[in-house]
């Protein structure tokens, strides 16, 4: 299993990137997909998640408002909507599927892609 990341770059302040998280071999309709991200010097957070349902979102307080996750069905691919980024934005972002099937848990980590907001 494949989970593939991508979607990063550099922007200036204020900008706007969507990450993707697409996978090969599995469905990620029936997994929990979580963005986390490093930045330097720092300790890998969770930023955003949406469940297998599509039910329920979450975001960190810290990009609550700017960033939106969404899931495309058909090309079996999340994404990380980022709008008005900020120079704290700056991390290597991940994507991370999660499946609990009886008392068997399945779960992938993407390779990550490095975000660079500046100016």
């Amino acid at each position: 299993v494949q989970l593939q990341a991508s979607g990063g770059g550099l922007v200036q302040p204020g900008g706007s990137l969507r990450l993707s998280c697409a996978a090969s071999s599995v469905d990620l309709e029936y997994y929990a997909i979580g963005w986390y991200r490093q930045a330097p010097g720092k300790e890998r957070e969770g930023i955003s998640c949406i469940s297998s349902e599509n039910r329920t979102t979450y975001y960190v307080e810290s990009v609550k408002g700017r960033f939106t996750i969404s899931r495309d069905r058909v090309k079996n691919t999340v994404y990380l909507q980022m709008d008005s980024l900020k120079p704290e934005d700056t991390a290597v972002y991940y994507c991370y599927a999660v499946s609990v099937t009886g008392e068997v848990l399945s779960d992938y980590w993407g390779q990550g892609t490095l975000v660079t907001v500046s100016s």
